[in-house]
């Protein structure tokens, strides 16, 4: 956001940022879904699945809600809640895949990208600090689980399972690069495949058809032995969303955030706390406890990486395995999700 906004970059850096944009999310999206492991999920408890599926409920809820406050005042309020509905389901990453299936203008899709950085920033030092003393007051603790044996024992152990996410070393070991490169190539081929998609579909639902294909491609993908096991993809997949996130930032305008921002702010704030208050609402009805309802919310916002240092506050290891899974299951939802309520809204009627 400095950068684009002391004049640095040459007017013509323009088209350069948008094909950046339009190709690093379909790119990363597919690679971070490689290391989704689908028979693992049977080892959940079923509270944390139920967890999830609230969540995303309330993400709903809570962004029509908002959509009925912004409809008739904010512009393309129908893109914008299903950008929104991205941030608690699936993470920016979502958000912004989204946001180019549905077209929105650049400046709303940086705009939204800066609201969920002002939002859920002060969210995500609540989670670090009070939430579980907080949440603690109305729901129930904790309770552990009994102590698997042998077998079970190893299939679920968390620390296997986080060190993927969220550790780098020995990226540029030539046998990393080689499954990188090759990971790169699969990706490149879905998004080759996706797009026929794109090319066969009317124009208004070419890139929702080009995200939604990808999505499924991956998921798909993650199936296959080999593919799953290359190494290191979600991390490369992350590092391309490092790339999106720093040519989206240097699109930023400072003025136009002024004179525009506070509905997408408030809009956002709306989604991110009035989730995490539905969902609480819910697992008072469902007697679930505080630590999963906190790692599934923060699993849903943040991401997998994310989870190990919520579990490191909470003081709780037994939850991390049920956070990265049920963040995988909120990236991979998300975009479904997000454009399928957004075509929603567009053609609901309140005549």
């Amino acid at each position: 956001m400095l950068v684009g906004n002391t004049g640095v970059l040459p007017a013509s850096a323009n088209d350069v940022q948008m094909n950046f944009m339009t190709v690093t999310i379909p790119i990363a999206l597919s690679l971070m879904l490689f290391s989704l492991d689908v028979m693992r999920w049977r080892f959940l408890a079923g509270k944390a699945l139920l967890s999830c599926f609230l969540m995303i409920l309330s993400a709903l809820i809570a962004t029509f809600i908002g959509y009925l406050i912004y409809r008739d005042t904010l512009e393309d309020a129908w893109k914008v809640a299903g950008m929104l509905v991205g941030i608690p389901v699936g993470t920016s990453a979502n958000l912004n895949a989204i946001g180019l299936a549905l077209k929105a203008p650049e400046h709303l899709l940086v705009l939204t990208n800066t609201a969920d950085m002002i939002m859920c920033t002060p969210y995500f030092i609540l989670m670090l600090t009070f939430a579980q003393r907080l949440l603690s007051l109305v729901l129930r603790p904790f309770c552990p689980p009994a102590r698997v044996q042998d077998g079970a024992a190893s299939a679920l152990c968390a620390e296997d399972q986080t060190k993927d996410f969220d550790d780098y070393s020995g990226i540029f070991k030539p046998s990393t690069l080689r499954s990188l490169a090759v990971a790169s190539l699969i990706s490149g081929a879905i998004f080759c495949v996706a797009g026929l998609a794109y090319t066969l579909v009317p124009k208004d639902f070419n890139m929702a058809a080009l995200i939604i294909s990808i999505t499924t491609l991956g998921i798909l993908a993650s199936f296959v032995p080999y593919i799953h096991n290359l190494k290191m993809t979600f991390q490369f997949g992350q590092y391309i969303m490092f790339v999106f996130c720093l040519v989206v930032g240097s699109m930023s305008n400072l003025e136009a955030i002024v004179s525009t921002m506070p509905s997408i702010i408030i809009y956002t704030g709306i989604v991110v706390y009035g989730c995490l208050v539905i969902h609480i609402v819910f697992a008072l009805v469902f007697r679930i406890d505080t630590d999963t309802v906190i790692i599934t919310n923060v699993a849903g916002i943040f991401s997998a990486p994310f989870v190990p240092v919520i579990a490191s506050a909470l003081k709780n290891k037994d939850v991390i395995l049920s956070g990265i899974i049920t963040g995988i299951i909120g990236l991979a939802l998300g975009n479904y999700l997000g454009i399928a309520f957004a075509y929603f809204l567009k053609n609901l009627s309140f005549q």
